[in-house]
């Protein structure tokens, strides 16, 4: 697997999966009926934003991360990311080598931290993997999310200090 910088031209291959993803509506914060160019625009951030894409020997994209200050001013040494994997490529590492990258880019970027703003508690693969990769839950919003077979489930806040 290579993780490489996105372009434009990966968005084709991108939109698949975050539009099946966010329109599932069970760990994005997105409007579950995000139109595509919203959503491109969101996922591939002007700098200081970066967005990659992890890849395949065939160049098949198997997921992407996106990458950006959590906050502006005062509280711009904060990182923040965002990923999403092809759910055809769960459990092949894809989500955890996107961590990984993520979290060297901001170290190696000068951030003092990360935050992640909105984990939905019942995404418990990925509150397990950011855990692992050493995030701690700061607090759960009770109720922060309203889960479309849930209903209204705690929205956790992770964090992890460089």
């Amino acid at each position: 697997m290579l993780i490489r910088e996105a372009t434009t031209a990966d968005w084709p291959a991108i939109w698949p999966f975050f539009h099946t993803i966010v329109a599932a509506g069970e760990t994005y914060t997105y409007p579950r009926d995000l139109d595509e160019e919203t959503g491109r625009e969101m996922w591939l951030p002007a700098p200081p934003g970066r967005t990659v894409v992890a890849v395949d020997d065939a160049g098949t994209v198997l997921g992407s991360a996106k990458m950006n200050p959590n906050h502006m001013g005062g509280a711009s040494h904060i990182a923040s990311a965002s990923f999403m994997v092809d759910p055809r490529c769960a459990g092949r590492g894809v989500g955890r080598a996107l961590g990984e990258h993520v979290l060297a880019w901001a170290r190696a970027e000068g951030y003092r931290a990360m935050q992640f703003n909105a984990v939905v508690e019942t995404n418990t693969r990925a509150v397990a993997l950011w855990q692992s990769l050493g995030f701690t839950i700061m607090t759960t919003l009770p109720e922060g999310f309203h889960h479309p077979t849930k209903g209204y489930v705690g929205l956790h806040i992770m964090y992890q200090q460089f």
